[in-house]
């Protein structure tokens, strides 16, 4: 085992190399031609560890992606040809592989709609086909919401260099924003035709990548050190966030909620069960997430209209990694503004979907002022927007 790890080491070093040997250069041909001894002798899981090294360098997320781009381009080849099987049929990955299968399919059927659309120079019939096939594209986000959401936390518990997701996440983002912006131009007639053509290029590229790097490189990882068990439990959940094209049937005899003691609480201010506080937070028009002082997740509410995705998966996940690269620091100057006592709350807000959200980040503190976490409150306030006036009077 120690003479596997030392190659290991040893590959791991000249793929570093090799990585800032591309950032300097754009010679690729000249590069593989020096580095194909190691080239042909890596396999995929290196490019996990290698991946987790380059993270912790804090190399800059946009420099990043472009040098693992070329990276494994000049792997593409070692990494195709290392023997692949796939996952057991009807298992969780393999319900992801069959999403991402038909993905594909998608991407190609939009191919020949695109290719006429510069044809014929923007057609006005042309133009809504390729917003229904980019709509219907888009909703394969939901999927990257299961990732990240559910398959991710999981990976961060058994392996320690998981560092990479994070820079899997950030393309999931260029993928979803290069997706929404190409739907906004395609609606509007495409009056740039350029812009266009090269979000559709990054959109082919990034899906296909993913994929790609899914299958080959992190799945059979996965099944190397995540229980098959514990694998499978994830299908409940994400049933609940619903998978984009291929869904799986119910699991039998899934509890979705642990039974507990009907047990009272004294709250101060009252009593009430375990239960009736379960049920309190549920009822109310807002999603809750408490994060303790360490940093730790531990409970969200499950209202009948989330805001934002949850699943049980996130429970025991330290906050840092349950955002994109791009935007944790803000999440980090939040908890260590009130972990210091600077700052007490903190708001956002912003439009998703035609909604207005409400996101507020408030400090927990005891009585006697020492921080004990942090809570987030998510509410849909359109409505709360429109009032104007008096109402005094029941209307129903």
């Amino acid at each position: 085992m120690s003479e596997l790890s030392n190659h290991r080491s040893q590959r791991l070093e000249k793929l570093k190399e090799l990585f800032s040997a591309i950032l300097r250069s754009d010679n690729v041909k000249e590069l593989y031609e020096k580095y194909k001894g190691i080239i042909g002798l890596c396999v995929p899981t290196d490019i996990v560890y290698l991946v987790d090294e380059l993270v912790k360098m804090e190399i800059p997320m946009p420099e990043l992606k472009k040098g693992i781009n070329k990276l494994l381009n000049l792997l593409y080849k070692t990494i195709a040809e290392y023997p692949y099987f796939p996952p057991r049929e009807k298992s969780f990955l393999w319900v992801c592989v069959e999403n991402n299968r038909l993905m594909l399919q998608k991407l190609t059927e939009l191919k020949p709609v695109i290719k006429e659309l510069n044809r014929k120079n923007n057609s006005d019939g042309l133009s809504k086909s390729a917003v229904e096939k980019l709509v219907e594209l888009e909703s394969f986000s939901k999927y990257y919401l299961i990732k990240e959401n559910l398959l991710f936390p999981v990976i961060e518990k058994h392996v320690p260099e998981f560092r990479c997701l994070s820079v899997m996440w950030s393309f999931h983002d260029d993928i979803k924003r290069n997706l929404k912006r190409c739907i906004e131009i395609a609606e509007k007639g495409i009056s740039d035709q350029t812009e266009f053509n090269r979000l559709i290029g990054e959109i082919y590229f990034n899906m296909n990548a993913v994929k790609f790097r899914e299958e080959r490189i992190l799945f059979p990882l996965v099944e190397e050190k995540v229980p098959e068990k514990e694998l499978d439990t994830l299908l409940v959940e994400a049933l609940e966030i619903g998978f984009p094209f291929y869904e799986p049937d119910l699991l039998a005899n899934e509890s979705q909620i642990d039974s507990t003691p009907d047990q009272n609480m004294n709250l101060g201010t009252g009593n009430l069960t375990v239960e009736q506080v379960r049920l309190l937070f549920n009822h109310l028009p807002v999603d809750l997430t408490f994060v303790d002082e360490n940093d730790t997740v531990q409970y969200f509410s499950a209202p009948k209209k989330r805001i934002f995705p949850r699943t049980k998966a996130i429970i025991g996940r330290d906050v840092h990694n349950c955002h994109p690269k791009e935007s944790v620091h803000v999440v980090e100057k939040i908890i260590r503004s009130f972990k210091a006592g600077e700052k007490d709350d903190a708001s956002f807000w912003i439009t998703m979907n035609g909604e207005m959200l409400l996101i507020q980040y408030f400090a927990i503190r005891d009585d006697s002022g020492t921080y004990k976490g942090v809570v987030e409150v998510s509410q849909e306030i359109t409505g709360i927007q429109q009032l104007t006036g008096e109402k005094k009077l029941l209307d129903w």
